[in-house]
């Protein structure tokens, strides 16, 4: 399945023989990595992008593309963890993100449209949280308002306001920083991933493979891992964060979509925009979320979504179906910085908890500074990677390791009992006891059998029926039907 952004995008695919050398090796091709990348360029360094698909096929190609500082309960959820000081310190950043990004596609010629963002109670049962992100957002210095009615033809109980936020197309913006990335003399280099990192004579060396199994050294002085979540467990940021897959659906609608940017504090969540293009405009619907490789049909979420779109706005119909995973941080605070404390080789910048737009601009611009020698910025404490104030979540993190615990010896144990059926197109299961289980599929009539084994830590994965994958319930990782790695934390495909 293809996003509304990918299916316009400009084609970035490169060949390559040769790596080369270079002062800093940015891993990953999403909005994080190429501003981190354009400005080190700017600041005069030798920089190299590693994308092991394609520019924005993860994470920033399939969002919603909300740039907005109204983040849903993000500011509330925060402030029951930190002190306001440090809420006020996720605005600042957020803010500046935000300002950076929209000055960058006024210099270049990128197009955004400036809406209100509404984070809204579909029912009386939503308002409470509709409520406490108002008093957050009011106490953490953004001009929002209280909004008893909104004519939209969707239920709203009530909900605050914040006005001139941003939506766009993200891919115009990822062109627009490759193309500067590549005027300053650095290099993108796709359809290569990277599996393996070490430090030998104090600089750091990459491993990477390609789609032909080919493999090749890239080194660097410093290595940014900008990959959604860390591919090097050092740092153990996969026990830190929480993976959510979230999924979207364009329509073609009849008549005049709502210009508000909408999302709702109430389950399920229901997020909505339009978006503008030269076949007419569209409208996105997201929502129907869950924690990677643990709803038992993850398609069943693209048909709620069209249900109740279909219900609100008739006539509606869909064009593209896409899905994205972000991940939470347990303390709900981002981590930016050092993959370990004092490490001035490997630099993380992960769990923007779904607002990549505004905190992965942030963390770029975070990074450069940091690796240029420039004065840290003031509102830097909130997107700390080891920070005291995370002890906050420790709660969150032994409820969220204790899941994974259970996850993991479920998923050795209930094989046994499932029989080797016959399997339908776009269907997949993983059979078998624990020392002969296998992970058969079928898509588009090509029969697959892989490992059904995470190659991170050992998990079992489950079908994905939505995206046609194999999921891990651990920690998110994600693999095709024939085993290549979609997304991390696993580095290596899975065995045939």
């Amino acid at each position: 399945m293809t996003s509304l952004w990918l299916d316009r995008a400009q084609d970035h695919r490169t060949t390559t023989a040769e790596v080369p050398n270079a002062e800093v090796a940015v891993v990953g091709a999403g909005i994080t990595g190429l501003v981190t990348a354009v400005l080190l360029a700017r600041g005069g360094k030798r920089v190299v992008v590693i994308e092991a698909r394609s520019p924005g096929a993860v994470t920033t190609g399939n969002t919603t593309a909300k740039v907005s500082l109204l983040q849903g309960t993000r500011l509330s959820s925060i402030s029951q963890r930190h002190s306001m000081d440090l809420v006020r310190q996720y605005v600042e950043g957020n803010a500046e993100g935000q300002a950076w990004l929209a000055q960058y596609c006024s210099e270049r010629g990128v197009d955004l449209q400036r809406e209100d963002a509404y984070t809204y109670a579909q029912s009386d049962r939503g308002l409470p949280s509709a409520r406490a992100e108002f008093e957050a957002a009011r106490a953490a210095g953004l001009g929002v308002e209280w909004v008893d009615r909104l004519d939209v033809p969707v239920p709203f109980a009530g909900g605050v306001r914040l006005a001139g936020q941003i939506q766009f197309d993200p891919m115009p913006f990822l062109d627009a920083l490759i193309a500067e990335l590549h005027d300053r003399g650095g290099r993108l280099i796709t359809g290569h991933r990277v599996y393996a990192a070490s430090t030998v004579g104090g600089r750091v060396r990459l491993a990477l493979r390609d789609g032909d199994d080919a493999e090749r050294i890239a080194e660097a002085d410093t290595c940014v891992l900008a990959t959604g979540t860390p591919i090097l467990d050092r740092g153990a940021f996969f026990a830190r964060l929480h993976p959510s897959r979230s999924y979207c659906v364009a329509f073609d609608v009849p008549g005049a979509i709502p210009r508000p940017m909408m999302l709702s504090t109430d389950e399920p969540s229901r997020s909505v925009r339009y978006a503008p293009g030269a076949d007419g405009e569209r409208l996105i619907v997201g929502g129907a979320g869950h924690t990677v490789g643990r709803k038992d049909s993850p398609r069943t979420s693209y048909d709620e979504l069209v249900g109740w779109t279909t219900r609100y706005f008739p006539g509606a119909e869909p064009t593209h179906y896409w899905s994205a995973q972000d991940y939470v941080a347990v303390d709900e605070l981002p981590y930016v910085g050092p993959l370990l404390p004092g490490s001035d080789h490997f630099f993380v910048a992960t769990g923007f908890a779904k607002w990549g737009m505004t905190n992965g601009v942030a963390a770029g611009l975070l990074l450069a500074k940091r690796l240029l020698g420039g004065e840290p910025a003031r509102w830097g404490r909130a997107f700390d990677s080891w920070s005291a104030h995370e002890l906050t979540g420790i709660t969150t993190a032994i409820k969220a390791n204790l899941e994974v615990g259970w996850h993991l010896a479920a998923g050795w144990v209930t094989p046994i009992a499932r029989r080797d059926g016959q399997l339908t197109d776009g269907s997949g299961v993983v059979s078998g006891p624990p020392w002969h289980m296998a992970a058969r599929s079928i898509v588009d009539g090509v029969e697959q059998c892989v490992s059904p084994v995470c190659t991170h830590l050992g998990g079992v994965l489950a079908w994905n029926d939505a995206e046609k994958s194999w999921d891990c319930p651990l920690h998110g990782s994600r693999f095709s039907p024939d085993g290549a790695v979609l997304e991390g934390p696993a580095s290596r495909s899975l065995s045939r």
